[in-house]
């Protein structure tokens, strides 16, 4: 991580460097420098030979890291990043001694990252423009309520020699026929008016939920394997629907609830979602008006991808979803 750290320090604040110092030339069209902080206020606190680093410039380094490593060198980390921060200042120097800040392939890379910052800036401005409303988020929740959806349940589990799921320890083996039948006949115990908690806490192989009664809590689409899932949110409250197969063994279900997640719990969610459409809409309108072109021999045409029913596909598709503990 310290390594990462000094790596990503240096890259950016290179960039930094580079910039503020009138000796580079970045491109033509580069701005002038900006109006000097008063040295009484800006005191230098970096000396290696000709180097010299104020306090002003050193903080905006520190600035231009990722979030997550600005705490690490504004603490314990801030010594090591003035050390690696001065290596770089004086490298950068010898590097203008020998006329590197002159080297046609230098210089490309200086344009590539001052054309890169302005991006980001430009990107950064497009986004503090744009706005989403409480509507556009209402509508976004409405179009995808589906998505929130959730059933609260609980199952007993009856697994058998084979499936994938250990049976309980202590009860006797069971082949696959014999664990259909006996999930079969605990279903019936259940529908004629046995207590489903009791049963589940004596029967199910699902140890985890079955010491609690086989309550699974509230789970939403994608959370469990397709076959148990397709049960569940078709079933109603209070259903205890027929006994489901999966992978893991033979299951009985009984469905407490259906509810939705509410718009609330969702919403700084949905915001960051309909920003980034916008935000997505905007760069297309920008490249579309411009009709972009490419070379097809330089960049030629992607083959078809394959099709759905292929081998690779239906193998990827029969890879159930990991179940929730």
């Amino acid at each position: 991580m310290k390594k990462t750290m000094i790596i990503t320090a240096l890259a950016l604040s290179a960039v930094a460097g580079f910039a503020q110092d009138p000796n580079i030339r970045i491109s033509e069209t580069a701005k002038p420098a900006a109006t000097a902080t008063p040295a009484a206020a800006d005191p230098v606190i970096i000396t290696a030979g000709a180097v010299q680093v104020r306090q002003s410039e050193f903080e905006q380094a520190v600035r231009s890291l990722p979030q997550e490593y600005q705490a690490m060198v504004a603490g314990q980390g801030k010594r090591q990043f003035a050390e690696d921060y001065l290596r770089m200042k004086m490298l950068a120097a010898e590097g203008q001694k020998r006329g590197l800040d002159r080297d046609p392939e230098v210089l490309t890379q200086l344009d590539l990252m001052r054309e890169n910052l302005v991006a980001q800036a430009t990107l950064k401005q497009i986004e503090s423009g744009i706005t989403v409303s409480d509507a556009d988020t209402k509508a976004a929740y409405e179009a995808k309520k589906k998505d929130y959806e959730e059933v609260k349940a609980r199952h007993i589990l009856i697994s058998y020699k084979g499936s994938r799921a250990p049976q309980k320890p202590g009860k006797a083996e069971l082949t696959k026929e014999q664990a259909k039948a006996h999930a079969e006949d605990l279903r019936k115990q259940i529908v004629l008016g046995a207590d489903f908690a009791e049963l589940a806490k004596k029967e199910s192989d699902d140890t985890g939920s079955g010491a609690n009664g086989g309550d699974l809590g509230s789970f939403g689409h994608g959370q469990m394997v397709a076959a148990f899932e397709q049960a569940a949110f078709a079933a109603k409250a209070g259903d205890v629907p027929p006994v489901v197969e999966t992978e893991f063994g033979y299951h009985i279900l009984k469905v407490e609830s259906h509810d939705y997640t509410p718009y609330e719990g969702v919403k700084a969610l949905l915001e960051r979602e309909e920003k980034q459409k916008k935000v997505q809409a905007t760069l297309d309108a920008l490249k579309n008006a411009a009709k972009p072109t490419f070379s097809e021999s330089y960049f030629p045409v992607a083959p078809p991808a394959p099709p759905a029913d292929s081998a690779a596909g239906n193998a990827a598709a029969a890879v159930p979803p990991a179940p929730k503990p």
